[in-house]
């Protein structure tokens, strides 16, 4: 299977499946001399895990995630980081009877038209069970972020109807709301939403923002390699993603130029911007501005109402799927998307060193 591996510098490689016995993460090209211990990848882990908070099936999976090479006495050695969670809660039972017919709004029949062969126990490497390698080693590229003074962070910015009231921002929210909502009114009103999808057996999509703030202009490439690009595929990349918006997104299609144009003054001789229209990135390239991106999530496929289906063998026929079931993707989903902001941003920093040549001389203390 192609398609495992993301990134130029900064390279990941993910693997496992969602009932195999473990899953995990090869890290290449992390500089040597960072601090990294397995509690600071497990906090991102555990925001992702199942069975977290009331809108969540009960499940028992620890996603404890061990380091398996690449680090020594608490610091990385430049050589390859490998990430390894064991699985400790698959139940392939659940899955079983599914091994004869397609779900509607899974990557079954696509699998057995690409392959001629899936691993139908909860979706194998189409899993969302899959984003445990990502998020590890986003984990790391965060924290190489944060010594740049580049912070990212995402939450859940609409559930259904319900959207998060951007004047009652409170970033604790995030972490300690189930909905992963800055606003504790809205997150509290998108609960009973939730609850009442779930005793009707059905499922909820909806809307996820990222924040990247401390990033300098000139991050990016302007043609292929375009930063807002390669924002866009990594968040499409993961599962349940169905649009991308950088800045204002969708908006500017209905608008002026005169209206949507970010114009541009000095801030005590800095070059600074009078609005963000344009969500910090101009021509592929960021503009020194916080940057922007939302990820609309469709509802979770997998719901308990009857639904029309066709067997492997060419029957029509009608299911009703079981198994463990979220009624939303978007609030576990938020921390991926985080992590793979902060892979793509940690990439093309790296690659920005090589772009002057005043850069390689004063590295190599030529100038």
């Amino acid at each position: 299977m192609a398609g495992s591996t993301y990134g130029t510098l900064f390279r990941i490689t993910t693997w496992g499946e969602s009932h195999g016995k473990a899953l995990g993460v090869v890290i290449d090209g992390c500089p040597a001399g960072l601090a990294l211990e397995e509690s600071h990848i497990q906090k991102y882990l555990d925001r992702r895990r199942p069975g977290v908070g009331n809108i969540s099936t009960p499940r028992k999976e620890a996603d404890a995630v061990e380091i398996l090479s690449g680090v020594f006495e608490g610091r990385t050695t430049g050589t390859p980081i490998s990430l390894m969670v064991r699985n400790t809660s698959q139940i392939s039972a659940d899955y079983s009877e599914i091994a004869s017919y397609y779900r509607p709004g899974h990557a079954d029949y696509t699998f057995d038209q690409k392959y001629g062969f899936r691993d139908y126990r909860g979706g194998g490497r189409s899993s969302g069970r899959e984003t445990v390698g990502r998020t590890a080693a986003g984990a790391v590229a965060a924290r190489i972020l944060e010594q740049l003074g580049v912070t990212v962070y995402a939450y859940t910015r609409k559930i259904g109807p319900i959207e998060a009231d951007m004047t009652r921002f409170d970033r604790d929210a995030i972490l300690s709301t189930p909905t992963a909502m800055p606003d504790r009114e809205a997150d509290r009103a998108a609960v009973s939403y939730l609850e009442e999808a779930r005793k009707t057996g059905d499922s909820v999509g909806g809307c996820m923002e990222c924040i990247v703030e401390g990033l300098p202009a000139g991050i990016g490439d302007p043609v292929f390699e375009k930063l807002d690009a390669n924002l866009a595929k990594a968040v499409m990349s993961i599962g349940a993603v169905k649009a991308v918006e950088i800045g204002d997104g969708c908006l500017v299609s209905s608008r002026r130029g005169s209206e949507n144009n970010d114009g541009f003054r000095l801030n005590d001789g800095i070059v600074t911007k009078m609005s963000n229209h344009a969500g910090g990135i101009l021509g592929g390239i960021s503009d020194g501005d916080r940057i922007v991106i939302r990820a609309h999530v469709k509802p979770t496929p997998s719901i308990f109402l009857p639904q029309k289906t066709v067997t492997g063998d060419g029957q029509e026929t009608e299911i009703r799927i079981k198994g463990r079931h979220d009624p939303i993707i978007v609030p576990r989903a938020v921390v991926v998307m985080e992590c793979m902001t902060a892979l793509t941003v940690l990439d093309a920093m790296l690659i920005n060193m090589s772009a002057k040549m005043d850069s390689l001389l004063a590295f190599y203390g030529k100038k």
